[in-house]
């Protein structure tokens, strides 16, 4: 396997941090008082904090793998985007009792982690409620204003290594290998070679910033009162330096339709997204091949991980069905279609 395959960040679990470790932590370090409840998570330890003070917070824990400039990279940007936009709905990162951003910790286990805390946003999780195009257009506005407001924001990590980054799809190749053999696999190793050929060449030319990189639903939360409003925008640990449509690609994969045109959800998205951060015409000639690519990545990864770790399928898994139904009606609806329906959305004439 490459080295991107064998990143412990993916390839190994960190120990289990238990709940009195945390509020020990928070003691420590913020001198705060709270009850602790873990949340869900790929690779960080997070925490639900209940403060004494009558605040919500959460508490995280980076797997001990991870790179400490990484760490620092997904913090400032926190930081920076919420100094250009401050009224964006992202967490906000607080500060430790002597001013610096977050601190290295040494765990009970012997693991070294950074800890972070964060405020807590208040809303509904995106995923457990019923969608609308005025919720749709109004999370690609706030994602345009966000990345707006990431559009001068550089680091030097803004280029590590990532499992989920589009731009570099084809580091899934190994992963493929490892998949049983079958439909559903042909079908993945063939839209790869595609990608590679046809895809990956035409990225180099086009816009690049810093992204997000996930904005799935379980990443959104919704005011709970209107269920139109975008409450907050979180976990920033996918984010990296990429193709600025890269962004819209991720976004797009989880407002699909079961219509027979599977983009006019996500055209709701887009157009609000538009909006607010105008598209290039290249930008949208590729976007239906790129949201086609992460469907694969989605439906690679997930199944990759959730192999080797059965005990958590169900939180990797949570995404794989609908990518996976997604990415068939996706491929059906065929390029030169999708493609005349996102210009046309954009209000853009031709094909690039």
């Amino acid at each position: 396997m490459s080295e991107m395959m064998i990143d412990q960040l993916f390839s190994t679990m960190a120990a289990p941090v238990e709940c009195s470790e945390a509020t020990v932590l928070l003691w420590q370090h913020y001198g705060l008082r709270g009850v602790a409840s873990p949340l869900n998570s790929e690779r960080d330890a997070n925490f639900h904090i209940r403060g004494y003070d009558g605040r919500e917070y959460v508490l995280k824990l980076t797997h001990p793998a991870e790179d400490r400039a990484v760490t620092d990279f997904q913090s400032r940007a926190l930081l920076h985007a919420l100094a250009r936009d401050p009224t964006l709905p992202v967490p906000q990162l607080l500060p430790r009792s002597d001013g610096q951003p977050y601190a290295v910790v040494n765990m009970a286990d012997g693991s070294q982690r950074v800890l972070r805390l964060l405020s807590y946003l208040g809303g509904q999780p995106l995923h457990q409620l019923v969608r609308s195009a005025a919720q749709r257009r109004h999370l690609g506005e706030t994602l345009g204003r966000l990345d707006n407001a990431l559009r001068d924001y550089v680091h030097p990590a803004a280029h590590h290594p990532l499992l989920w980054d589009i731009q570099h799809a084809e580091r899934l190749q190994p992963l493929l290998a490892e998949t049983p053999d079958g439909p559903q696999k042909a079908v993945l190793a063939d839209w790869l070679v595609h990608f590679i050929q046809q895809v990956q060449p035409v990225l180099g030319g086009l816009r690049r910033q810093v992204i997000h990189n996930d904005l799935n639903p379980h990443n959104v939360l919704v005011d709970p009162q209107d269920q139109i409003t975008t409450a907050g925008l979180i976990d920033f640990g996918d984010m990296v330096e990429a193709p600025l449509i890269n962004e819209l690609a991720v976004a797009c994969s989880y407002q699909l339709s079961s219509s027979a045109n599977p983009l006019d959800t996500a055209g709701e998205l887009i157009a609000g997204y538009h909006a607010v951060c105008p598209l290039l015409a290249e930008e949208v000639a590729i976007l239906y091949e790129l949201i086609l690519t992460r469907l694969c990545m989605t439906v690679t990864i997930t199944g990759w991980r959730a192999a080797r770790y059965p005990e958590n399928s169900s939180y990797i898994l949570r995404n794989n069905g609908l990518s996976w139904d997604g990415l068939q009606r996706l491929s059906a609806l065929g390029r030169a279609r999708a493609t005349d329906y996102l210009f046309q959305l954009c209000q853009m004439k031709g094909q690039a």
